[in-house]
């Protein structure tokens, strides 16, 4: 039994998560997880300042399945099937020590080790007392303690396998931060922390995957609540910035762990603890919703009480979540709501500003739907197509022909696979020009516009305001001299 427990399917990230959430439901304020690296030797391990355990309370916590899923939980409590503690770290090693201290009394120490256990099936299961022989040393930080509890992880046989090297390791710490940093980030962030968590020493900083407060998000709605058997269910749904509004480290950090498409949808909450990050849960019209490109801008926060476990089908691993029946239509609802809206981000890249009072941007490019699907049109209003046909003269019919060949030939199959492998959408409206480049065509429009078309400086520059691409780039617009012919000074 206890080595087939070793398969439920942990990751060493999620395997520490559970250990943490024992150290919250204990009450610290401050859990510290080292790595130590000696090879075959290497060892996890995780200290807490909690209140800690008596003799008693320690081998009841070794115990498999201490406790029934079904007894009555304190509402702030993280845990469910008594099981944490053991699967999550047999998960990873062969070899659990736990030592715990309870204010004003002494130091106690309970040790599971699967080889001794291997070695002696005719035994029955030994819980032994203390560290493993040359082991007593790793407990020397809880001298002093007042209160608090270390697990120690050694005989790492499911991470330290064969060929692994330091190099493994150190990219082991890092992913377990950036998954710990997601995981605890509403336990880790603001003034009011409930919590500090270290990794080596250095403080874990929380990965917020709702850009909360940036001031270029496009949407998020309000806190939506509904009343279930079970307890109080809540919503808050998202759109985050189009890339165009992020810088290259916002952009990075706001991909997540696992990337931009694979972080949208659903990040399900309990106790402000996250259980799933991203993925629909199932949902759809017809047929369940894949993460895909479009979307990849909606994020919806979900949060559910530790009381509603059982009707949300938590998993041990607490990776796993499925919408009760009866919430599917309200929750359905929401998310086409937000992947309508992220669609529109993603498509019309970013949503451009409004040019002065609020005009509508004009853009090159409209969509023409009928039933034999989309096609992609060149608008013959915007100021620079319209400027070419009226100067065309005989050439018009030739400028028109052309047109429509850009028309029918927009590479649509290749800007979608280039999206979908680059994880990012192809680059344009001048993106990554150089601001002479771009005031060269914007001062031929101007001048076109004051000498032909007979506008005034000031409505041309209104007209550029609120013309894609150019409502980016609105220093440069307002730099325009109302004579065109002066020079444009950067």
């Amino acid at each position: 039994m206890m080595e087939a427990l070793r398969g439920l399917g942990y990751t060493t990230a999620a395997a520490l998560a559970d250990l943490v959430d024992n150290s919250i439901s204990a009450g610290a304020r401050e859990a510290r997880i080292g790595f130590r690296w000696e090879g075959a030797h290497s060892r996890i391990s995780v200290l807490d300042d909690g209140r800690g355990l008596d003799d008693a309370e320690l081998e009841s916590a070794m115990r498999l399945g201490d406790r029934s899923p079904l007894d009555e939980r304190a509402p702030d409590d993280l845990g469910r099937f008594g099981m944490g503690l053991k699967t999550a770290s047999f998960s990873q090693c062969r070899r659990l020590t736990v030592a715990s201290v309870k204010k004003d009394g002494p130091v106690c120490c309970l040790r599971w080790d699967l080889d001794a256990l291997a070695a002696q099936p005719d035994d029955g299961w030994i819980l032994f007392e203390g560290p493993a022989k040359g082991s007593g040393d790793y407990l020397s930080v809880m001298s002093g303690m007042e209160s608090g509890t270390l697990v120690l992880w050694e005989v790492l046989d499911r991470i330290v396998t064969a060929h692994y090297t330091p190099d493994h390791f150190v990219d082991l710490i890092d992913d377990v931060e950036r998954r710990l940093a997601m995981v605890f980030h509403r336990l880790l962030q603001g003034p009011g922390a409930k919590l500090r968590l270290f990794i080596n020493d250095r403080p874990v900083a929380p990965w917020d995957p709702f850009m909360s407060g940036h001031p270029s998000k496009p949407w998020n709605s309000p806190v939506e609540r509904k009343a279930t058997a079970s307890g109080i269910v809540e919503v808050e749904c998202h759109v985050l910035p189009h890339r165009d509004r992020l810088t290259p480290d916002e952009i990075e950090a706001a991909g997540g762990p696992e990337g931009w498409t694979a972080q949208q949808g659903f990040y399900v909450y309990r106790n402000a603890r996250l259980l799933l990050a991203g993925g629909w849960l199932g949902l759809g019209q017809g047929r369940a919703w894949n993460r895909e490109e479009a979307q990849r801008l909606a994020r919806i926060r979900l949060d559910i009480p530790n009381t509603a476990d059982a009707d949300w089908k938590i998993d041990i691993r607490k990776s796993t979540a499925r919408i009760p029946v009866y919430l599917r239509p309200w929750l359905t609802k929401l998310a086409e709501d937000t992947r309508e809206r992220a669609r529109k981000v993603f498509a019309f890249r970013g949503a451009p500003t409004p040019g002065p009072g609020g005009a509508p941007v004009e853009q090159a490019w409209c969509a023409e739907h009928s039933r034999a699907g989309v096609r992609y049109r060149i608008d013959e209003s915007h100021p620079a197509v319209a400027a070419a046909l009226d100067a065309a003269g005989p050439a018009l019919p030739l400028l028109k022909a052309m047109l429509r060949i850009i028309e029918e030939t927009v590479p649509v199959q290749r800007i979608w696979l280039d999206t979908a492998e680059h994880r990012e959408t192809p680059r344009n409206g001048f993106a990554g020009e150089p601001p002479e480049n771009v005031r060269e065509v914007l001062l031929t429009l101007y001048e076109d516009m004051i000498a032909r078309r007979g506008m005034s400086p000031a409505l041309a520059r209104r007209t550029l305001a609120s013309t894609d691409p150019f409502q980016n780039y609105p220093d440069l617009v307002a730099s325009l001299p109302d004579d065109p012919a002066a020079n444009i000074q950067p």
